[in-house]
């Protein structure tokens, strides 16, 4: 029987593109950097490279946002330079940060335990979490600063399942991402859930359950238990 959801969170729970692009287009324009398309592609590849870096602990959480400010501004900022740039980046982020509109109709649908895995600061994510109101809605938070390992990294998801006292299987792992998410949930044991809003048309690999919106998610947990039940 499925007794918790493990839940991602950027772009899952949190909008978190949308808010990426208002913020960093705002934030470069009041800098007076360029803010077209191409600047925001700039910052999306810096971002992906830097972030890597802070998944394979080459960099602290706060060093690779350090080293996005500097690559984006092109300046050898100091530290406290770099802290400035990025902190003002984010009063843009977060004015406009939002869930998803389908995450509390979820939430209140479902009768199970809720926590979430997030590849990030727990920091960070316990300040958004609690400005979206939603703390309280789920009873663990845990991140890769926390647990030393990233998605899809097995012993991430596990982690997660040994703070609960569940068994993998007892645990459903939902995410924006196929295989940081739905495959590395799989492969630990979990049962691994890709959130597929936009819909496409990627072949769906053995043993991962897709949906296109949070609203399917109770009836896929419902036959989930379903088939436990009769093994």
């Amino acid at each position: 029987m499925v007794k918790a959801v493990l839940w991602d969170f950027d772009d899952t729970i949190l909008d978190y593109s949308s808010s990426d692009r208002a913020g960093i287009m705002r934030h470069l324009a009041a800098e007076g950097l360029p803010c077209d398309e191409e600047a925001f592609a700039r910052w999306r590849s810096v971002t992906d490279r830097e972030f890597a870096r802070f998944l394979a602990g080459e960099l602290t959480f706060q060093e690779q946002r350090r080293e996005r400010a500097r690559a984006m501004t092109g300046a050898p900022l100091s530290d406290a330079e770099a802290d400035a740039w990025f902190a003002r980046y984010l009063a843009f982020f977060e004015e406009t940060c939002t869930a998803f509109p389908d995450v509390v109709p979820a939430l209140d649908a479902l009768p199970h335990r809720h926590a979430i895995l997030s590849n990030s600061s727990t920091a960070h994510q316990e300040r958004r979490l609690a400005s979206l109101g939603l703390r309280d809605r789920f009873e663990v938070l845990l991140c890769t600063d926390e647990i030393g390992r990233a998605k899809p990294h097995p012993s991430a998801f596990l982690a997660a399942c040994d703070i609960l006292g569940l068994s993998p299987e007892q645990v459903v792992y939902v995410g924006d991402k196929l295989d940081v998410d739905a495959l590395g949930a799989r492969d630990a044991g979990l049962h691994g859930v890709w959130l597929d809003r936009s819909g496409s048309a990627v072949p769906l690999p053995d043993g991962v359950h897709r949906i296109t919106s949070l609203a399917e998610l109770p009836a896929l947990l419902q036959a989930l238990s379903g088939e436990g039940a009769s093994r």
